[in-house]
Formats: C-alpha cells, sequence, structure tokens
C-alpha cells in the first residue's frame, strides 16, 4: 500500500513518521515545495528504522507528482496559516487555491486513490475537494473530527482520572472552536456514561476545553500542533488501508444526513477500503440537532467565499 502526504511541514511529517512506526503502509512519499525539504524530513525518519524496527519505506520529492503515482491514499496539508491582519476570506482564497493545485496533480498520478483532507479551514477545504474534482463523495474525508475526538477523550480522561482509552466519546459539527459538538451526553467509561462519574458542571468544562483545544495549543507553542493532527491521520489511513470499519468522526458531504445537504462537515462515519462506506445516524436531543443546525450554518456560511475558486 502507497501513501503520499502532501506538505512536509510539522503535520505531515507527524502523519508520515506514524504511518511508518506503525507499518500501515509499505511506502510513503513525502512531496513538499521547498527544494530537499521533504527529502530531509524522509531521511531523518528512515534513519529511525534500525532503532524502531518498522520497514515502510520513506521518500521525499520536491514537487514532482510523478513520483506519487499509484498511491492508494493521498493525505493533504498544504496551505498557509492565518497571519496578522489577513482576513478569513484572504486565508480561505490563498488555501483553496494551494489545495485545488495539489488534488489536481495527485489525482492526475493517482486517478483512484482517496483523498483525506487536513489543510484549514478543513471543512471548507474537504467541500472545495469534492467540488473541483468531481470525485464521489465516498474518497473525500476531512479529518477533523478525528482529531477534535481524541482531544475530547483526553479531557475527559483528565476530568475521569482514567485512562483515555478505556473511554469512547466523539466530536461533530464543524471543524472550528465556535462549531464543533463534544456529545458529552453519549459519552462512556468502558460502556458506563461518564454523567455517572462527572457531574453536569464537570461535563460542559470538559466540552469547553475540547473545543478551544486546538488554540490551546496554539498558545502554548505559538504555532499548531502536530503530533495529535498527525496520529490522527494515520488511524484514519489505518482504517482505510487495512479495511477495519472503524467509526470516525470526520467531515464528510451530507445529503440528507442529520437534516443538512450540500456541504462537509463532522458526522459518524464507517471507513473502510472504500473511504466513508457509511454515514451513522446517531439519535440527537433537541439542544444537540438545534447545536449542529448552527454548526452547519457557519461551515455554509464559510463556503460562500469559494465562489470565485469553484468557477
Amino acid at each position: 500500500m502507497k501513501v503520499t502526504i502532501v506538505g512536509a511541514g510539522n503535520v505531515g511529517a507527524s502523519c508520515a513518521d506514524s504511518i511508518s512506526y506503525r507499518g500501515i503502509a509499505s511506502e510513503v512519499v513525502l512531496l513538499d515545495i521547498r527544494e530537499g525539504f521533504a527529502e530531509g524530513k524522509a531521511m531523518d525518519i528512515m534513519q529511525c528504522a534500525t532503532n524502531t524496527g518498522f520497514n515502510t519505506n520513506v521518500s521525499g520529492v520536491t514537487n514532482d507528482y510523478s513520483k506519487t503515482a499509484d498511491s492508494d491514499v493521498v493525505v493533504i496539508t498544504s496551505g498557509i496559516p492565518r497571519k496578522p491582519g489577513m482576513t478569513r476570506e484572504e486565508l480561505i482564497g490563498i488555501n483553496a487555491g494551494i489545495v485545488k493545485t495539489v488534488a489536481e496533480n495527485v489525482l492526475a498520478h493517482s486517478p483512484n486513490c482517496i483523498v483525506v483532507v487536513v489543510s484549514n479551514p478543513m471543512d471548507t477545504m474537504t467541500y472545495l475537494t469534492l467540488k473541483s474534482t468531481g470525485l464521489p463523495k465516498n474518497r473525500i474525508i476531512g479529518m477533523g473530527g478525528a482529531l477534535d475526538s481524541s482531544r475530547f477523550r483526553y479531557y475527559l480522561s483528565k476530568a475521569l482520572d482514567k485512562p483515555s482509552n478505556d473511554i469512547s466519546a466523539m466530536v461533530i459539527g464543524g471543524h472550528g472552536d465556535t462549531t464543533m459538538i463534544p456529545l458529552t451526553r453519549l459519552a462512556a467509561y468502558n460502556g458506563i456514561p461518564v454523567s455517572q462519574f462527572l457531574s453536569q458542571e464537570e461535563l460542559d468544562k470538559v466540552a469547553a476545553a475540547t473545543m478551544v483545544g486546538g488554540a490551546t495549543l496554539t498558545g502554548l507553542l505559538g504555532t499548531s500542533a502536530w503530533y495529535a493532527p498527525g496520529a490522527s491521520v494515520a488511524y484514519l489511513v489505518d482504517s482505510i488501508l487495512n479495511d477495519q470499519k472503524k467509526m470516525i468522526a470526520c467531515s464528510v458531504f451530507v445529503e440528507g444526513e442529520y437534516g443538512q445537504n450540500d456541504i462537509c462537515i463532522g458526522v459518524p462515519c464507517i471507513i473502510g477500503k472504500n473511504g466513508v462506506e457509511q454515514i451513522v445516524d446517531i439519535e440527537l436531543n433537541d439542544a444537540e440537532k438545534a447545536a449542529f443546525a448552527k454548526s452547519a450554518d457557519a461551515v455554509r456560511n464559510m463556503n460562500a467565499d469559494l465562489k470565485s475558486v469553484l468557477v
């Protein structure tokens, strides 16, 4: 199995490292526009092999998409962060142009690949990729919900003082500080609702911490996080390549599910060899439905800034 990761920055390199270390793919190609940058990252990762025991072949290439040919999965992390004084529309315009060009180039060499979108704003970039490529909706997946859900489980584990791997919890909605919806009502510790262990006030604090999880790390690091995003991509890619059919919250195109149409937004999905194999319909309560509708409106409003790119 072959995976291409476009963008060899912190997130892209962490994706490659996690996929290689876990032996998810036999080949990983890192591609970047900076001369020698992806090659250096790939060489650094490969020099871990003798000490960590992985057998994945990791290579780097500068802007030569022919080296990505016949990839089974392509991960797009390309784009720039929002800079001081830059409007949201400017950021979307720049990143949309980058993501659209990347998608066209990778599909020219890997027409049957499944595309995983990481670039921000993630829901909007996933929608752009779907609309600009014309690919079937099952082959375009936004990673955000997997990352948000892992952060949710982390904050729950801290509040419970229990291992995060014993906790099941999911975040749906848009991948943003004000649009994501941590489903505290459905979170469980080894099958027991966490509401039996935590008060509503404690659950509200966990949800609030989850929603600003990315911003918290940016404040501490001075830049966006990369280890957890990389691991979240690897988790998603593993379910695709090994047909694990895991239920993962992903940003995908909805056509009536959860009462929404014509947007990509985070919902529970069964992820397997065909990409999105099923959208799982969770019965939301009235408050959750209202929050999801509000989140969808915010995502749709952001998508409006794509008009010039999609012409």
